[in-house]
């Protein structure tokens, strides 16, 4: 068992009615990235911000340096010693994910030219794979350009991570597997989001960076 999960569990009790899900969200991420996928994310406000700070996570060391394996150092001496030896020690191992909230040119014309509640699944079309997930942020499991990117991630064929509060809202039934903290306030539900995706992140890094 995660020492990560375990102490997550120790800070936060009321989660352990999530403990299932949180495994289960662990083994779908984990999948995802043994068939060389990557993560999708979307979400609303404090949540859209939630989507940064998971990218920010993954795409870098967190709790581990993640230094190159040799195989990857030696491809960058083909630019020579001296600049193989600089690029390989300031690159670190990344799990790919890419937050759908950050590219405001394309979100703000979708959403001026075509439809507001579209916009997610716009960009899932366009950059989702069957071997990809995609994780959704949603305090009331009802957001309608979030359930947008889950229908449009579903026809593709990609790995569906919801995260919700209490009830789970419309996403509970769409997601794989949906993660529903046990408040019905806002900010408690987004209190509790954080913990659970830093502990995800911590067991991935541990998982595939020892």
């Amino acid at each position: 068992m995660s020492h990560a999960l375990e102490r997550l569990m120790g800070k936060y009790p009321e989660l352990e009615s999530c403990r299932e899900d949180i495994l289960k969200a662990f083994g779908l991420l984990k999948a995802t990235y043994e068939k060389e996928g990557k993560l999708l994310l979307a979400g609303n406000g404090g949540s859209a911000a939630d989507c940064e700070h998971v990218v920010g996570e993954l795409m870098k060391g967190f709790m581990s340096k993640r230094p190159l394996p040799p195989s990857e150092r030696e491809k960058l001496l083909v630019h020579g010693e001296e600049e193989g030896s600089y690029l390989s020690d300031h690159l670190q191992g990344a799990l790919p994910a890419i937050s759908l909230v950050s590219h405001s040119a394309l979100a703000t014309a979708f959403i001026n030219d075509v439809a507001a509640d579209m916009m997610f699944a716009q960009q899932v079309y366009g950059y989702g794979r069957k071997e990809d997930a995609l994780a959704v942020f949603s305090t009331s499991g009802n957001s309608v350009n979030v359930i947008r990117a889950v229908q449009v991630a579903k026809s593709l064929g990609l790995a569906t991570l919801g995260l919700t509060g209490q009830s789970g809202g419309r996403l509970h039934s769409l997601c794989d597997v949906t993660i529903r903290v046990p408040h019905e306030s806002t900010p408690d539900i987004q209190e509790r989001h954080l913990p659970i995706y830093h502990t995800l992140c911590i067991m991935l890094e541990e998982a595939f960076f020892g």
